[in-house]
């Protein structure tokens, strides 16, 4: 019968090197916080029960997760890694197999602690890598047979250990009644008067346990102790998801200069250009572009439509064969139906475009009902908003509103009316006739610009 997996995440420290009010664990990758990852991570694991122990910011940690599916413990004080897994094992049965992940280290796979999750049956698994520079990490110590005989910490390790390269990434397993008995006998013997967890090794050693490794690439198991480490960190989850989705057939221009902090569904021959950044959900059909330098968020566009660079959307949505931009700015609300046109310099809010219609020049379009085949003018403004309440503009199939208008809210332009430019309407304006506000404009015979007076 398949033990239960239980699952303590280790998110109790200050993270000094952040220099930050937030707790570390909170800081974010991908948009989403790295105890956040760390958690989709322990779900992939189908765990039964995952242990989040916390102690500096505990109270924000726990109000950011408050609807996670966790159980909850207290670290006082931050006296190494064994002393937190301790605070946890209250919880867990004896008949578990305990994994050990850490907050602050987001990109870590399912598929590598699987393994080592798999190999914890009856042995102590270990997750090591081979890296280049193991400046700061443990170093795995083997005997002639190349079998794991102990972890020795940097601050401890001699000039000839601190050359090896393989080093421990914290990631442990092992059986529930073992981890805590080996706990129990962690002294804090080392130059920082901690419990290192890495100690049950040696323990599992006396005992006679066998100790299998399993490796992971070192992209996986980098952890964030300052701010270069984070932007590293974000950097190599970005190229990861980039890959994904190229993998997948999403031709992006750059993938180093791609950033998906969310989620995004693509159909069949989209192209993304370079500087763009996506958040929460986007959606795109087939044969979609998006231009360089655009930002979307939680917006869905359907096939054949084109975003051209810099344009902003955050909750739009974009029917077939529309144009969007550049530098246009649509905002929640924003409906476009299929071969609408936004250009550039638009904003807007709140707003159904019909089919075909065309807001092309510096205008703002807010809290309005456009119909089909309707021309808006350069410059032309939807005044919505009195003060205190929004209004709604109707502007009916066929409409022609000329530049530099004003439509004062709430108003309705009937189908086939022209509004003459540069207007300012504030009453309904009649189907098929035109409509215009101006001054009567004259001229004044014998007037000389004023000269400037000679000193």
């Amino acid at each position: 019968m398949k033990k239960p997996l239980h699952i303590v995440v280790l998110a109790a420290g200050q993270g000094t090197r952040m220099r930050s009010n937030l707790p570390k664990v909170l800081h974010v990758v991908g948009q989403k916080p790295m105890l956040g990852h760390v958690l989709d991570t322990a779900r992939a694991l189908n765990a039964d029960t995952i242990h989040i122990v916390q102690g500096h910011g505990g109270e924000a940690v726990r109000t950011q997760f408050a609807a996670a599916d966790v159980k909850w413990a207290h670290q006082a004080q931050q006296l190494g890694t064994a002393h937190a897994v301790q605070q946890a094992m209250p919880g867990i049965p004896d008949d578990a197999t305990v994994l050990v992940l850490y907050g602050d280290v987001p990109l870590i796979q399912p598929g590598t602690l699987q393994g080592a999750v798999d190999a914890a049956d009856k042995s102590l698994a270990l997750v090591t890598a081979q890296v280049v520079d193991p400046s700061g990490y443990g170093r795995i110590l083997r005997d002639k047979k190349s079998s794991v005989k102990g972890i020795v910490e940097e601050n401890d390790a001699s000039p000839a250990q601190k050359k090896i390269r393989e080093i421990n990434t914290g990631f442990v397993a092992a059986p529930a009644k073992r981890m805590r008995t080996w706990l129990s006998k962690v002294k804090n013997n080392n130059a920082k008067k901690e419990y290192y967890l890495t100690d049950i090794v040696a323990l599992a050693v006396r005992d006679k346990v066998k100790i299998v490794t399993v490796s992971a690439a070192e992209s996986e198991i980098l952890g964030v102790n300052d701010r270069r480490q984070l932007a590293q960190v974000e950097r190599l989850l970005q190229r990861r998801q980039a890959d994904k989705l190229m993998r997948d057939g999403l031709a992006l221009r750059d993938p180093e200069r791609f950033d998906l902090r969310g989620e995004l569904s693509a159909g069949r021959d989209c192209r993304l250009d370079v500087n763009i950044v996506l958040e929460g959900r986007v959606v795109l059909g087939d044969n979609v572009s998006i231009g360089a330098g655009c930002y979307l968020k939680d917006c869905e566009i359907l096939d054949g439509s084109e975003i051209l660079p810099n344009s902003v959307l955050e909750g739009a949505r974009i029917g077939r064969g529309c144009h969007v931009g550049p530098f246009a700015r649509l905002r929640p609300g924003t409906v476009l139906s299929d071969r609408a046109r936004v250009g550039n310099f638009v904003e807007t809010k709140q707003a159904v475009i019909g089919e075909a219609s065309k807001v092309n020049h510096l205008s703002y379009v807010g809290d309005a009902e456009i119909g089909r085949d309707v021309n808006v003018g350069a410059g032309t403004i939807t005044c919505n908003y009195d003060g205190a309440n929004k209004h709604k503009t109707v502007i009916e199939d066929g409409a022609f509103i000329g530049s530099d208008s004003a439509l004062v809210a709430p108003i309705r332009i009937g189908a086939g009316a022209t509004i003459g430019a540069g207007s300012t309407i504030n009453k309904d304006a009649p189907p098929g006739k035109l409509t215009l506000s101006r001054a009567k404009q004259f001229t004044l015979d014998g007037w000389k610009r004023p000269a400037k007076k000679s000193k």
